[in-house]
């Protein structure tokens, strides 16, 4: 299917979402980066700056599912984007002020996750709108190959930027993104209807979101997933700033090294998205779900030995490669799930606490292991995480459950991706 067949007004938000992934990508890891480089943080602080933006804005995103469910999705998608280039901006005027501390990053990272989870829900329902279920998949491939194509180029390129322009310039450049992701947003066009429902025309209210969670844990199937992916992620996600310090730090890696060292293991990402929809045609949905949530709590582990020089940097991709690859696979079959086995006017509820549990879960997890590095060192922390993966295969939905998707919802055979952010 080529890119003509989907509509201009998927060209534009496809764009919009390509300049934006690039700038964060770019800007990967940049909060850790400045906090150890330009602040002289560490394990613990970073640690400790990484999960407190994530739980309070996880908190702060609880009343915006509810509401978002029943408003057009554009505007929101836009105003996050706004918000987020507004806040980020903050950080490049303040260093250059010499006035730039660990409170103003954490200030920033809490409104930036919130928009995030905001942007990610409305993003999700307003794709499902836009083109019809035949193409989503075709969609979701696009974006999935983009966000890997992004993954692995803006790494290194960030780090040769902080090299050369300091340690502020890919937040700046990730600042300029969101801008343009608004630009393009707005250049989609088209009508948008508001959404119906009863809750239609009302603030926002924190108890709307719980039928999100009720959703979830009252299907058979979503609910394994949603406990097993909530853990796997946080456990992958607590190694990142603690192996931020030992490679910058101890390890003495420069900041282009760090970046390339997770930016080439990204064609695994291509690898395994451009293959997942093969698998599933071939072996089914269950079968790869099983296998790819298996295999990808497998690597971790490995990054608990890795050394100085070019010996310990080959480890890492080594295991960044095996990681991502798995995980490239996972995820698309995942959201198919998800999305196909959630009713229309819930899908917004749904992403929101789904995104909320996982970003909270990863925040308390983040500080726990900031605690952990701190009486052990980072490589210990770093090791406990990955002996605890190889585990979570355990809350794979193993058993053979029915397979009809909830009332309202899509059959499952109908393709239903995420938009990632």
């Amino acid at each position: 299917m080529g890119e003509q067949s989907l509509g201009r007004r998927f060209r534009w938000l496809w764009a919009a979402y390509a300049v934006s992934t690039f700038g964060t990508r770019l800007a990967f890891d940049a909060f850790a980066l400045i906090a150890v480089l330009a602040l002289h943080a560490g394990p613990t602080e970073v640690a400790l700056l990484a999960a407190s933006g994530l739980a309070v804005g996880a908190v702060l995103a609880v009343p915006l599912g509810a509401w978002v469910e029943f408003r057009p999705k554009r505007p929101v998608m836009v105003t996050a984007d706004l918000l987020r280039c507004a806040a980020l901006l903050s950080v490049p005027v303040a260093f250059a002020l010499d006035a730039l501390s660990l409170g103003q990053l954490l200030v920033v990272s809490v409104v930036t996750a919130a928009a995030d989870i905001t942007f990610g829900a409305a993003s999700g329902a307003f794709l499902k709108s836009l083109l019809p279920p035949e193409d989503l998949l075709a969609a979701n491939g696009r974006f999935e190959a983009t966000a890997w194509t992004a993954t692995a180029l803006g790494p290194p390129l960030g780090g040769v930027a902080i090299g050369v322009f300091g340690p502020v310039a890919t937040v700046l450049a990730d600042a300029a993104s969101y801008l343009l992701s608004a630009l393009g947003l707005r250049a989609v066009g088209g009508t948008e209807k508001r959404p119906a429902g009863p809750e239609a025309g009302r603030g926002p209210r924190r108890g709307d979101l719980r039928a999100g969670w009720r959703f979830v844990l009252g299907d058979a199937v979503l609910r394994p997933l949603f406990f097993n992916t909530v853990l796997v992620n946080a456990l992958i996600m607590v190694s990142s700033p603690l192996l931020a310090v030992l490679m910058l730090g101890r390890l003495g890696f420069t900041p282009w090294q760090y970046g390339l060292a997770f930016a080439l293991p990204c064609l695994g990402g291509l690898l395994g998205s451009r293959f997942a929809r093969r698998l599933v045609a071939r072996h089914g949905q269950r079968r790869i779900l099983l296998a790819s949530g298996t295999l990808r709590a497998c690597w971790s582990i490995g990054l608990a030995f890795v050394g100085p020089g070019t010996a310990g940097l080959v480890l890492v991709m080594a295991v960044e490669f095996g990681l991502i690859t798995c995980s490239a696979v996972f995820t698309p079959v995942l959201a198919t799930q998800r999305l196909a086995r959630t009713p229309q006017d819930r899908v917004t509820r749904t992403l929101t606490a789904w995104s909320i549990t996982s970003k909270t879960v990863t925040a308390a997890m983040t500080a726990l292991w900031g605690v952990l590095a701190m009486a052990t060192g980072p490589r210990a922390a770093i090791a406990v995480a990955g002996v605890l993966l190889l585990a979570t295969p355990l809350l794979l939905p193993w058993r053979e459950r029915a397979r009809e998707p909830h009332p309202g919802a899509q059959a499952p055979g109908a393709p239903q991706p995420d938009l990632p952010r």
